[in-house]
């Protein structure tokens, strides 16, 4: 069922919001009152440039802005700074990625403060709604004139040029926009430098990330609730009270979710039933606690709850932001050059998310390690091998790939935020990195998506080593189903990598309510 959002001219989209475009094909709807909002700002600035030196409408950009443009060149001026900068490199950014960017680039637009003409915003409307989604490359940006390049490939296609992905194909913007009976944008002022000023391809791939990581780390608490039924845990580590003595939130909404997880399991074990009685045991045969792997999940996954929740303020307060240069303030009658293009917020979040994306893909990772490792475990064949041990090997090939995955992550967790490189005849001389922060962010989600995936093949095949189905808490029994439904349990090998990516597909579409 398609769903409307409505954009008035007080609306702040969340993420939610931001998830129903993304991923359940709702649409874009502009009120009138905020058109009527962009006009009244493009109607100002018209009349407040005439006979003043503005920034990027009569002089150059960047370094060049020291020089001034003649009025009969105005307009190719426009044109140039989105011709010249189409300058980016690589592998094309995935579709879903450019939409969200996109989406974040028309809500700075509709902030007021950009001075363009409604015309391109409703065109960049129809962009989304469509699905028309221009061709980015994905490296360009040093993300402190915002994502100057990739921007200016959105703009191209805008302009009727360039190339854009519609209906699976990659075709000409000026075919794709004639067939659907819309008119390339022209320039009025300052569009040219507004589309491509700002950090919105940065916001886009964060907003994707944000969602996605979120996705992970619930998948990763259900993972360690299975774990500790497979395990035989005792249930006292995710207790209210023992997590309720650190002051911490999200250490305590782990906790908080695994007891919702672990709700009817007969797997688990009750510490007060078998070890605050009579027990003659002197050398304990259940470990009497669990690797921290297992035991201390609040307290690994608890950091990752908050930086996402911190990641995900500071995106939302990022996207409903005016991000471009100069900012155009009807009501102050002004117009004020800064650099809110500046994208040290989201790359700053971005590191940090991976960091802890990276986190949780070790503790999966140590998870797995367990399972595929019999004499730690001391209850499971070796890689979970219900075959002829030597014969058939399981998932011992499956746990490199995890391994090798793993690591990059952590290699790829080293912070951008720092690396700042100085360009553009100085005049850039410190930038943010944002982008490539965000787009490190994005292959580590994915290599962390690869690693869940092989965790909860193991995880599986381990509930039917053991025969525990019938033992485990209703949720997660529904979550070992689901999985069987396409992944049977296995005994002679064979090869695996088809059924890695039916797992990674199945963990990036499911939604899990809490």
């Amino acid at each position: 069922m398609l769903k409307n959002i409505i954009i008035q001219s007080d609306t702040k989209l969340s993420l939610e919001e931001i998830k129903v475009l993304l991923l359940e094909e709702g649409k874009l709807v502009l009120s009138e009152d905020i058109l009527s909002k962009i006009t009244s700002c493009y109607s100002f600035l018209k009349d407040f440039s005439r006979d003043k030196v503005i920034y990027g409408i009569n002089t150059g950009f960047g370094p060049m802005a020291q020089y001034r443009i003649d009025d009969d060149s105005l307009r190719r001026l426009q044109y140039n700074i989105i011709r010249s900068h189409a300058t980016g490199a690589g592998s094309p950014l995935p579709p879903l990625y450019v939409k969200a960017a996109m989406i974040a680039r028309l809500i700075t637009f509709l902030q007021g403060y950009s001075g363009v003409h409604a015309d391109i915003v409703r065109l960049l409307t129809e962009f989304i709604n469509r699905d028309i989604i221009p061709y980015i490359p994905e490296h360009g940006s040093v993300g402190a004139s915002g994502d100057l390049v990739q921007l200016a490939h959105i703009a191209l296609t805008l302009i009727g040029e360039g190339e854009v992905f519609y209906e699976g194909k990659l075709r000409a913007s000026a075919e794709v926009l004639e067939e659907n009976r819309l008119k390339p944008f022209e320039i009025y002022i300052r569009e040219g430098l507004s589309v491509t000023n700002g950090t919105s391809v940065m916001t886009g791939i964060g907003l994707v990330n944000l969602i996605y990581a979120k996705r992970l780390l619930t998948w990763g608490v259900i993972a360690s609730v299975m774990m500790n039924e497979i395990a035989s845990s005792y249930d006292d580590f995710m207790s209210d009270v023992l997590n309720g003595a650190k002051n911490h939130e999200g250490q305590r909404k782990v906790a908080e979710m695994m007891r919702f997880w672990i709700e009817g399991s007969t797997s688990v074990r009750k510490r007060e039933n078998e070890l605050f009685g009579k027990n003659n045991e002197r050398i304990f045969e259940h470990k009497v606690q669990p690797y921290y792997s297992l035991r201390c999940v609040p307290q690994i996954v608890g950091p990752v709850w908050d930086e996402l929740e911190n990641a995900e303020k500071v995106l939302i307060n990022e996207l409903n932001s005016a991000c471009d240069n100069p900012i155009v303030d009807p009501e102050t009658k002004n117009v004020y050059h800064g650099g809110n293009f500046h994208g040290d917020y989201v790359s700053f979040e971005m590191d940090k998310l991976k960091i802890a994306v990276t986190k949780l893909t070790m503790l999966a990772e140590r998870q797995l390690n367990y399972l595929c490792h019999d004499r730690i475990n001391g209850i499971l064949p070796p890689f979970l091998n219900m075959g002829v041990l030597g014969l058939n090997y399981g998932l011992q090939a499956a746990q490199f790939t995890a391994t090798s995955t793993t690591a990059e992550c952590q290699t790829l967790s080293n912070p951008m935020y720092v690396h700042s490189i100085p360009n553009n005849n100085d005049n850039q001389d410190i930038v943010s990195m944002g982008t490539n922060s965000a787009l490190l962010a994005k292959t580590v989600i994915e290599n962390s998506f690869q690693v869940l995936a092989i965790h909860f093949m193991a995880i599986v095949q381990a509930v039917d080593c053991l025969k525990i189905q019938g033992r485990l808490a209703p949720r997660t029994q529904q979550i070992y189903t689901e999985i069987r439904e396409f992944f049977p349990t296995f005994v002679e090998d064979m090869p695996k990598y088809k059924e890695i990516e039916a797992v990674i597909a199945y963990l990036k579409r499911k939604e899990i309510e809490i």
